[in-house]
Protein backbone atom coordinates (compact mmCIF):
# COMPACT_ATOMS: atom_id res chain seq x y z
CA UNK A 1 0.00 0.00 0.00
CA UNK A 2 1.21 3.76 -0.78
CA UNK A 3 1.85 5.95 2.02
CA UNK A 4 -0.12 8.81 1.90
CA UNK A 5 1.43 11.84 0.56
CA UNK A 6 2.87 14.60 2.90
CA UNK A 7 0.75 17.44 3.80
CA UNK A 8 2.54 21.13 5.15
CA UNK A 9 1.23 20.72 8.87
CA UNK A 10 2.26 17.13 9.36
CA UNK A 11 3.44 17.38 13.28
CA UNK A 12 1.77 19.70 14.39
CA UNK A 13 -0.51 19.44 17.46
CA UNK A 14 -3.36 21.83 17.63
CA UNK A 15 -6.15 21.96 20.19
CA UNK A 16 -9.70 23.25 19.10
CA UNK A 17 -11.82 24.80 22.09
CA UNK A 18 -14.96 26.14 21.14
CA UNK A 19 -18.11 25.25 19.16
CA UNK A 20 -19.95 26.05 16.32
CA UNK A 21 -18.44 27.86 13.44
CA UNK A 22 -15.32 30.15 13.36
CA UNK A 23 -13.37 27.91 15.63
CA UNK A 24 -13.87 24.83 14.53
CA UNK A 25 -13.63 26.09 10.98
CA UNK A 26 -9.87 27.08 11.99
CA UNK A 27 -9.63 23.23 12.56
CA UNK A 28 -11.54 22.21 9.80
CA UNK A 29 -8.76 23.61 7.36
CA UNK A 30 -5.41 23.41 9.93
CA UNK A 31 -6.68 19.42 10.16
CA UNK A 32 -7.08 19.25 6.26
CA UNK A 33 -3.52 20.33 5.29
CA UNK A 34 -2.59 17.99 8.07
CA UNK A 35 -2.28 19.15 11.61
CA UNK A 36 -3.08 16.74 14.40
CA UNK A 37 -6.40 18.15 15.47
CA UNK A 38 -7.79 17.68 18.83
CA UNK A 39 -11.39 19.14 19.28
CA UNK A 40 -12.70 19.38 23.01
CA UNK A 41 -16.06 19.05 23.09
CA UNK A 42 -19.00 18.80 26.31
CA UNK A 43 -19.99 15.72 27.21
CA UNK A 44 -22.89 14.24 26.08
CA UNK A 45 -23.92 16.17 23.02
CA UNK A 46 -21.18 17.80 22.01
CA UNK A 47 -20.85 20.98 19.62
CA UNK A 48 -24.17 22.28 19.19
CA UNK A 49 -23.30 22.45 15.17
CA UNK A 50 -23.81 18.66 15.41
CA UNK A 51 -27.57 19.45 15.57
CA UNK A 52 -28.37 22.38 13.41
CA UNK A 53 -29.41 22.71 9.91
CA UNK A 54 -30.21 19.24 7.97
CA UNK A 55 -29.61 15.93 9.93
CA UNK A 56 -29.08 12.63 8.54
CA UNK A 57 -31.06 9.12 9.87
CA UNK A 58 -28.86 9.33 13.13
CA UNK A 59 -30.39 12.72 13.72
CA UNK A 60 -26.41 14.12 13.14
CA UNK A 61 -26.04 17.51 10.67
CA UNK A 62 -24.89 16.82 7.52
CA UNK A 63 -22.66 19.58 8.01
CA UNK A 64 -20.73 18.27 10.76
CA UNK A 65 -19.42 15.85 8.42
CA UNK A 66 -17.71 18.03 6.45
CA UNK A 67 -16.51 20.41 9.43
CA UNK A 68 -15.44 17.93 12.23
CA UNK A 69 -13.59 15.97 9.13
CA UNK A 70 -9.84 14.65 10.50
CA UNK A 71 -10.53 16.00 13.75
CA UNK A 72 -9.99 14.03 17.01
CA UNK A 73 -12.90 14.48 19.30
CA UNK A 74 -12.65 14.18 23.12
CA UNK A 75 -14.41 15.21 25.86
CA UNK A 76 -13.96 17.17 28.59
CA UNK A 77 -16.25 19.01 30.81
CA UNK A 78 -14.68 22.80 31.13
CA UNK A 79 -17.15 23.48 33.62
CA UNK A 80 -15.14 21.33 36.01
CA UNK A 81 -11.55 21.56 37.68
CA UNK A 82 -10.94 17.83 36.37
CA UNK A 83 -12.18 19.05 33.14
CA UNK A 84 -10.20 21.99 33.09
CA UNK A 85 -6.95 20.14 34.28
CA UNK A 86 -7.42 17.20 31.03
CA UNK A 87 -7.08 20.36 28.52
CA UNK A 88 -4.34 21.99 30.57
CA UNK A 89 -2.27 19.20 30.04
CA UNK A 90 -3.50 18.99 26.43
CA UNK A 91 -2.73 22.12 25.63
CA UNK A 92 0.37 21.50 27.39
CA UNK A 93 1.57 19.63 24.32
CA UNK A 94 0.49 21.43 22.04
CA UNK A 95 1.73 23.75 19.14
CA UNK A 96 -1.41 26.00 19.12
CA UNK A 97 -4.75 26.40 20.88
CA UNK A 98 -7.57 27.87 18.94
CA UNK A 99 -11.02 28.85 21.08
CA UNK A 100 -13.70 31.15 20.36
CA UNK A 101 -15.63 31.93 23.78
CA UNK A 102 -16.64 35.54 24.68
CA UNK A 103 -13.61 37.22 26.61
CA UNK A 104 -12.94 36.05 29.90
CA UNK A 105 -14.39 32.88 29.59
CA UNK A 106 -10.74 30.51 29.47
CA UNK A 107 -9.46 32.89 32.01
CA UNK A 108 -12.44 32.04 34.26
CA UNK A 109 -11.79 28.08 33.94
CA UNK A 110 -7.93 28.78 34.68
CA UNK A 111 -7.03 28.14 30.79
CA UNK A 112 -5.78 31.82 29.48
CA UNK A 113 -2.55 32.21 28.02
CA UNK A 114 -0.79 33.32 31.20
CA UNK A 115 -1.64 29.85 32.28
CA UNK A 116 0.70 28.26 29.58
CA UNK A 117 3.86 30.88 29.63
CA UNK A 118 6.17 28.37 31.71
CA UNK A 119 4.88 25.39 30.98
CA UNK A 120 4.27 26.11 27.24
CA UNK A 121 6.13 28.95 26.49
CA UNK A 122 6.06 28.21 22.63
CA UNK A 123 2.45 28.11 22.31
CA UNK A 124 0.03 30.00 20.24
CA UNK A 125 -2.50 31.07 21.40
CA UNK A 126 -5.38 31.97 19.16
CA UNK A 127 -8.47 33.43 20.18
CA UNK A 128 -11.61 34.70 18.13
CA UNK A 129 -14.49 36.74 19.27
CA UNK A 130 -17.08 38.91 17.79
CA UNK A 131 -15.21 42.18 18.83
CA UNK A 132 -11.93 41.15 19.96
CA UNK A 133 -10.04 40.84 23.60
CA UNK A 134 -10.03 44.67 24.54
CA UNK A 135 -12.03 47.95 23.29
CA UNK A 136 -15.43 49.25 24.43
CA UNK A 137 -17.56 46.47 22.66
CA UNK A 138 -15.15 43.46 24.12
CA UNK A 139 -17.67 42.09 26.45
CA UNK A 140 -20.49 42.08 23.62
CA UNK A 141 -21.66 39.12 22.31
CA UNK A 142 -20.25 38.52 19.01
CA UNK A 143 -22.80 36.90 16.30
CA UNK A 144 -21.45 36.88 12.75
CA UNK A 145 -24.99 38.43 11.95
CA UNK A 146 -24.56 41.13 13.63
CA UNK A 147 -20.54 41.86 13.56
CA UNK A 148 -21.31 41.73 9.48
CA UNK A 149 -23.04 44.95 9.93
CA UNK A 150 -20.88 46.44 12.16
CA UNK A 151 -17.67 45.63 9.81
CA UNK A 152 -19.50 47.12 7.12
CA UNK A 153 -20.37 44.79 4.72
CA UNK A 154 -23.88 44.77 5.08
CA UNK A 155 -24.45 48.14 4.41
CA UNK A 156 -22.81 47.70 0.72
CA UNK A 157 -24.86 44.45 0.27
CA UNK A 158 -28.36 45.00 -1.15
CA UNK A 159 -30.13 47.36 -3.33
CA UNK A 160 -30.28 51.17 -3.11
CA UNK A 161 -34.01 51.54 -2.42
CA UNK A 162 -34.20 48.11 -0.04
CA UNK A 163 -33.06 46.90 3.14
CA UNK A 164 -29.31 45.46 3.71
CA UNK A 165 -29.26 42.01 2.29
CA UNK A 166 -27.61 39.29 4.35
CA UNK A 167 -26.14 36.58 1.97
CA UNK A 168 -27.45 32.99 3.23
CA UNK A 169 -24.16 31.80 4.88
CA UNK A 170 -22.35 33.25 8.05
CA UNK A 171 -19.74 34.68 5.90
CA UNK A 172 -18.16 36.72 9.50
CA UNK A 173 -17.15 33.72 11.00
CA UNK A 174 -15.96 31.73 7.80
CA UNK A 175 -13.59 34.90 7.47
CA UNK A 176 -12.33 35.25 11.02
CA UNK A 177 -11.60 31.55 10.41
CA UNK A 178 -9.82 31.83 7.84
CA UNK A 179 -7.99 34.92 9.17
CA UNK A 180 -7.48 32.45 12.60
CA UNK A 181 -5.86 29.99 10.34
CA UNK A 182 -3.68 32.14 8.07
CA UNK A 183 -2.32 33.68 11.47
CA UNK A 184 -1.34 30.25 12.93
CA UNK A 185 0.36 29.26 10.16
CA UNK A 186 2.28 32.93 10.30
CA UNK A 187 3.03 32.09 13.89
CA UNK A 188 4.32 29.05 13.40
CA UNK A 189 6.57 29.89 10.82
CA UNK A 190 7.65 33.22 13.14
CA UNK A 191 8.40 31.03 16.02
CA UNK A 192 10.37 28.60 13.90
CA UNK A 193 12.54 31.62 13.40
CA UNK A 194 12.58 33.05 16.67
CA UNK A 195 15.96 32.21 19.14
CA UNK A 196 13.98 31.12 21.69
CA UNK A 197 10.95 29.41 20.17
CA UNK A 198 8.89 31.87 21.78
CA UNK A 199 4.81 31.71 21.05
CA UNK A 200 2.28 34.44 21.00
CA UNK A 201 -1.28 35.60 21.14
CA UNK A 202 -3.35 35.70 18.00
CA UNK A 203 -6.63 38.09 18.67
CA UNK A 204 -9.42 37.44 15.52
CA UNK A 205 -12.41 39.54 15.69
CA UNK A 206 -15.33 38.99 13.37
CA UNK A 207 -16.28 42.25 12.70
CA UNK A 208 -12.37 43.11 12.27
CA UNK A 209 -12.06 40.04 9.97
CA UNK A 210 -15.02 41.42 7.58
CA UNK A 211 -13.55 44.66 8.09
CA UNK A 212 -10.58 43.43 5.99
CA UNK A 213 -12.69 43.01 3.02
CA UNK A 214 -13.85 46.34 2.51
CA UNK A 215 -11.04 47.01 -0.16
CA UNK A 216 -11.12 50.93 -0.69
CA UNK A 217 -13.87 51.83 1.22
CA UNK A 218 -11.77 53.62 3.80
CA UNK A 219 -9.10 55.94 2.05
CA UNK A 220 -11.92 56.37 -0.77
CA UNK A 221 -14.17 58.26 1.84
CA UNK A 222 -11.11 59.74 4.07
CA UNK A 223 -9.44 61.04 1.08
CA UNK A 224 -12.36 61.68 -1.04
CA UNK A 225 -15.01 61.83 1.00
CA UNK A 226 -17.51 59.00 -0.31
CA UNK A 227 -19.70 56.69 1.21
CA UNK A 228 -19.74 53.47 -1.20
CA UNK A 229 -23.49 52.66 -0.87
CA UNK A 230 -25.15 49.31 -1.93
CA UNK A 231 -25.20 48.73 -5.53
CA UNK A 232 -27.35 46.18 -6.12
CA UNK A 233 -25.98 43.44 -8.47
CA UNK A 234 -23.61 45.74 -9.76
CA UNK A 235 -20.07 47.33 -8.59
CA UNK A 236 -19.81 50.88 -8.17
CA UNK A 237 -17.27 52.90 -10.32
CA UNK A 238 -16.88 49.41 -12.89
CA UNK A 239 -19.07 49.19 -15.53
CA UNK A 240 -20.53 46.84 -17.19
CA UNK A 241 -20.12 44.48 -14.65
CA UNK A 242 -23.80 43.27 -13.77
CA UNK A 243 -26.21 40.09 -13.45
CA UNK A 244 -28.80 40.09 -16.99
CA UNK A 245 -32.18 38.04 -17.58
CA UNK A 246 -32.32 35.63 -20.35
CA UNK A 247 -35.67 33.95 -21.57
CA UNK A 248 -35.47 31.06 -19.56
CA UNK A 249 -35.67 33.06 -16.58
CA UNK A 250 -31.98 32.21 -15.51
CA UNK A 251 -29.07 34.82 -15.24
CA UNK A 252 -25.70 35.55 -16.45
CA UNK A 253 -23.45 37.79 -15.56
CA UNK A 254 -21.56 39.30 -17.52
CA UNK A 255 -18.23 41.51 -16.67
CA UNK A 256 -17.20 43.99 -20.12
CA UNK A 257 -15.39 46.26 -18.36
CA UNK A 258 -12.81 46.19 -20.16
CA UNK A 259 -12.24 48.64 -23.05
CA UNK A 260 -11.52 45.99 -25.95
CA UNK A 261 -13.94 43.61 -23.89
CA UNK A 262 -16.69 45.99 -24.30
CA UNK A 263 -16.13 46.56 -27.63
CA UNK A 264 -16.19 42.80 -28.22
CA UNK A 265 -19.23 42.38 -26.29
CA UNK A 266 -21.21 45.27 -28.32
CA UNK A 267 -20.10 43.70 -31.69
CA UNK A 268 -21.52 39.93 -30.56
CA UNK A 269 -24.50 42.48 -29.63
CA UNK A 270 -24.65 43.51 -33.04
CA UNK A 271 -24.60 47.25 -31.59
CA UNK A 272 -20.95 48.32 -33.14
CA UNK A 273 -22.22 51.65 -32.71
CA UNK A 274 -22.03 51.49 -28.78
CA UNK A 275 -18.50 50.32 -29.31
CA UNK A 276 -17.30 52.95 -31.32
CA UNK A 277 -19.29 55.56 -29.40
CA UNK A 278 -16.98 57.84 -27.77
CA UNK A 279 -18.77 58.34 -24.70
CA UNK A 280 -18.15 54.39 -24.10
CA UNK A 281 -14.36 54.54 -24.69
CA UNK A 282 -13.29 53.91 -21.58
CA UNK A 283 -14.39 53.12 -18.32
CA UNK A 284 -15.11 55.97 -16.94
CA UNK A 285 -17.36 56.91 -19.76
CA UNK A 286 -19.10 54.05 -19.29
CA UNK A 287 -19.73 54.47 -15.30
CA UNK A 288 -21.21 57.81 -16.61
CA UNK A 289 -23.73 55.97 -18.95
CA UNK A 290 -24.18 52.98 -17.13
CA UNK A 291 -28.02 53.04 -17.39
CA UNK A 292 -28.34 53.45 -20.83
CA UNK A 293 -25.36 50.54 -21.35
CA UNK A 294 -27.23 48.30 -19.06
CA UNK A 295 -30.37 48.94 -21.23
CA UNK A 296 -28.77 47.62 -24.39
CA UNK A 297 -27.08 44.52 -22.87
CA UNK A 298 -30.88 43.61 -20.96
CA UNK A 299 -32.79 43.98 -24.48
CA UNK A 300 -29.57 41.24 -25.85
CA UNK A 301 -30.09 39.15 -23.25
CA UNK A 302 -33.51 38.95 -22.69
CA UNK A 303 -33.81 37.90 -26.78
CA UNK A 304 -31.87 35.01 -25.60
CA UNK A 305 -31.59 31.67 -23.45
CA UNK A 306 -29.12 31.41 -20.82
CA UNK A 307 -27.16 28.57 -23.14
CA UNK A 308 -27.04 30.25 -26.16
CA UNK A 309 -25.94 33.47 -24.32
CA UNK A 310 -23.17 32.50 -22.78
CA UNK A 311 -22.04 30.51 -25.85
CA UNK A 312 -22.03 33.78 -27.78
CA UNK A 313 -20.27 35.78 -25.09
CA UNK A 314 -17.62 32.42 -25.33
CA UNK A 315 -17.32 32.91 -28.49
CA UNK A 316 -16.45 36.85 -28.20
CA UNK A 317 -13.96 36.34 -25.02
CA UNK A 318 -16.29 38.09 -22.63
CA UNK A 319 -15.30 36.81 -19.30
CA UNK A 320 -19.07 35.52 -18.36
CA UNK A 321 -20.83 32.56 -16.45
CA UNK A 322 -24.15 31.58 -15.08
CA UNK A 323 -25.32 31.41 -11.55
CA UNK A 324 -24.85 27.91 -10.23
CA UNK A 325 -26.79 26.34 -6.81
CA UNK A 326 -25.13 23.24 -5.68
CA UNK A 327 -27.21 21.13 -7.60
CA UNK A 328 -25.20 22.95 -10.82
CA UNK A 329 -21.75 22.30 -8.81
CA UNK A 330 -21.91 18.99 -8.35
CA UNK A 331 -22.89 18.24 -12.28
CA UNK A 332 -20.14 20.54 -13.55
CA UNK A 333 -17.45 18.74 -15.39
CA UNK A 334 -15.01 21.39 -14.55
CA UNK A 335 -15.63 21.21 -10.31
CA UNK A 336 -14.80 17.77 -11.25
CA UNK A 337 -12.09 17.54 -12.90
CA UNK A 338 -10.49 20.13 -10.05
CA UNK A 339 -11.18 17.63 -7.64
CA UNK A 340 -14.03 19.58 -5.64
CA UNK A 341 -15.53 17.17 -4.05
CA UNK A 342 -14.09 14.38 -1.89
CA UNK A 343 -16.17 11.06 -1.04
CA UNK A 344 -16.33 9.71 2.57
CA UNK A 345 -18.25 6.82 4.16
CA UNK A 346 -21.35 8.20 6.45
CA UNK A 347 -23.40 5.52 8.38
CA UNK A 348 -22.23 2.78 5.25
CA UNK A 349 -23.24 5.23 2.67
CA UNK A 350 -20.90 7.45 0.65
CA UNK A 351 -21.44 11.67 1.17
CA UNK A 352 -19.93 13.94 -1.02
CA UNK A 353 -18.24 17.05 0.57
CA UNK A 354 -16.10 20.05 -0.55
CA UNK A 355 -12.54 19.65 -1.00
CA UNK A 356 -10.42 22.40 0.22
CA UNK A 357 -8.04 24.68 -1.45
CA UNK A 358 -5.34 25.97 -1.93
CA UNK A 359 -3.90 23.24 -4.15
CA UNK A 360 -0.42 21.69 -3.38
CA UNK A 361 1.37 19.72 -6.13
CA UNK A 362 3.87 18.71 -3.56
CA UNK A 363 1.91 18.06 -0.17
CA UNK A 364 -1.70 18.42 -1.00
CA UNK A 365 -4.70 18.41 1.49
CA UNK A 366 -6.93 15.33 2.11
CA UNK A 367 -10.06 14.37 4.05
CA UNK A 368 -8.79 11.12 5.78
CA UNK A 369 -12.27 10.76 7.77
CA UNK A 370 -15.54 12.54 8.23
CA UNK A 371 -16.63 14.39 11.41
CA UNK A 372 -16.43 11.75 14.05
CA UNK A 373 -19.24 10.68 16.82
CA UNK A 374 -18.53 12.86 19.98
CA UNK A 375 -15.78 11.38 22.43
CA UNK A 376 -14.29 9.17 19.68
CA UNK A 377 -10.85 9.35 19.92
CA UNK A 378 -10.98 9.37 23.90
CA UNK A 379 -9.53 6.48 24.61
CA UNK A 380 -6.14 7.46 22.17
CA UNK A 381 -6.07 10.81 23.44
CA UNK A 382 -6.42 10.75 27.22
CA UNK A 383 -5.15 6.72 27.08
CA UNK A 384 -2.36 7.10 25.20
CA UNK A 385 -1.26 11.14 25.15
CA UNK A 386 -1.85 11.86 28.62
CA UNK A 387 -1.74 8.12 30.15
CA UNK A 388 -5.25 8.34 32.16
CA UNK A 389 -5.83 4.56 32.48
CA UNK A 390 -9.13 3.12 31.71
CA UNK A 391 -10.35 2.78 34.92
CA UNK A 392 -9.59 6.20 35.40
CA UNK A 393 -11.89 7.41 32.03
CA UNK A 394 -14.27 5.13 33.47
CA UNK A 395 -14.59 6.95 36.44
CA UNK A 396 -14.11 10.09 34.84
CA UNK A 397 -17.17 9.17 32.76
CA UNK A 398 -19.36 8.31 35.43
CA UNK A 399 -18.55 11.46 37.09
CA UNK A 400 -19.84 13.26 33.87
CA UNK A 401 -16.41 15.04 33.50
CA UNK A 402 -15.90 12.92 29.97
Amino acid sequence: MNEPNARPLDGFRIIEVGQLLAGPYVGSILGYFGAEVIKVESPGDGDPIRKWRVLDDSGTSWWWHSLGRNKKCITANLRNEQGQAIVRQLIDKADAVVENFRPGRMEKWGLGPDAFKTSNPGLIYARISGYGQDGPYASRPGFASVCEGVGGLRYVNGFPDGPPVRPNLSLGDTLAGLHTAFGIVMALVGRMKDPDGAGQIIDTALYEAVFNMLEGVVPEFDGGGVVREPSGSTLTGIVPTNTYRCTDGKFIIIGANGDSIFKRLCDKMDRSDMGEDPRFADNAGRVEHEPEIDVAITKWTCSLDSVTALSLLEEARVPSGPIYNVADMLADDHFKARGLFEEVEVNGKPLKIPGMVPKFSKTPGRTDWPGPAVGAFNDEILGELLGISAEDQAKLKDDGII
